[in-house]
């Protein structure tokens, strides 16, 4: 089959097309012909050699792809040859063929293309286990998602929108800012522009947030831990900012916040087994009645 290798650290460039065999499916996984795959930060960090692959995994890149069932191994009864699939992967997913675990496949929503659903896994993943897991975030609530026009941000947004939490967000653009509020954020900020504490203190009768997505970290840590209600939580899943900030412990002791965060591609089947089960309860409704949609950059 041809796939795409990362040749060396670098550029675009770096990536390099290659024959190589076709993966055999271990007996709780299930091989798929690769109709789509998604593009993700991960990926680009990777290609840059900031993200290795965690022991065991492909070192082809591509952590999310939709597609048909190819073949199943020998312990796999949730799915059969022919079945289309979108699936979370640790690695593998930029080939025509690809391997994944039985409990990070979902079957393709109703009235979605292999395109729509390829871009599913590794932002709904993302987005459940943090928002609705570690953030226990619930209807009635208000979050503020950093990065709102980002693939987990445009997934947050809808998906705490839908299930009835009141969204705020943050974007680098007046374009940006139109995305985060077409899909359901009651504010969006252009960030170049403002600052999220002031405008979200000025404009909301709250002045406060339950729970912050944070992929910038250090740089946003101080506002964030202002912005917090009592009893808030911030979930950190990403540094562009820098990993280090300042951090007033009093307030994190007099509001009692949780402060937290998580990576997704190093957790075993078992864990993201748990966010299957949880999405196709919960989020393929939601896909299906087209209450949510995965949003594509480009293709």
């Amino acid at each position: 089959m041809q796939a795409i290798a990362i040749r060396e650290a670098g550029a675009p460039d770096v990536l390099q097309l290659i024959e190589t065999a076709v993966p055999e499916p271990k007996p709780d996984e299930v091989l798929i012909s690769v109709a789509a795959a998604g593009v993700n930060r991960p990926d680009c960090l990777q290609r840059r050699g900031l993200y290795p692959p965690p022991p065991g995994a492909s070192e082809l890149p591509g952590l999310e792809v939709a597609g048909t069932v190819a073949a199943t191994g020998a312990n796999v009864t949730s799915f059969k040859t022919g079945d289309r699939v979108c699936a979370l992967l640790t690695g593998g997913g930029y080939a025509e063929y690809c391997t994944a675990p039985a409990v990070q496949c979902l079957p393709v929503p109703t009235g979605l293309s292999l395109l729509e659903a390829a871009a599913i896994p590794e932002t709904f993943y993302t987005v459940w286990t943090n928002v609705f897991d570690r953030g226990q975030l619930k209807a009635g609530e208000r979050l503020l998602v950093h990065g709102g026009a980002s693939g987990i941000g445009t997934t947050a947004i809808q998906l705490a929108t839908a299930l009835g939490a009141e969204v705020y967000a943050t974007a680098g653009s007046a374009e940006k800012v139109q995305l985060c509020e077409s899909l359901g954020a009651k504010i969006a900020i252009n960030y170049h522009e403002a600052s999220f504490l002031d405008v979200l203190k000025a404009q909301t009768s709250h002045k406060s947030v339950d729970l912050i997505l944070d992929i910038v970290g250090g740089a946003y840590l101080e506002q964030n831990i202002k912005l917090l209600a009592t009893e808030g939580r911030l979930v950190v899943i990403g540094v562009l900012g820098g990993a280090k900030g300042t951090l007033n412990l009093g307030l994190v002791l007099s509001k009692r916040l949780t402060i937290t965060g998580s990576t997704l591609r190093a957790r075993p089947p078992s864990a993201k087994g748990k966010i299957t089960t949880a999405l196709r309860k919960y989020v393929w409704p939601l896909l299906e009645n087209v209450s949510v949609k995965p949003v594509t950059q480009a293709s």
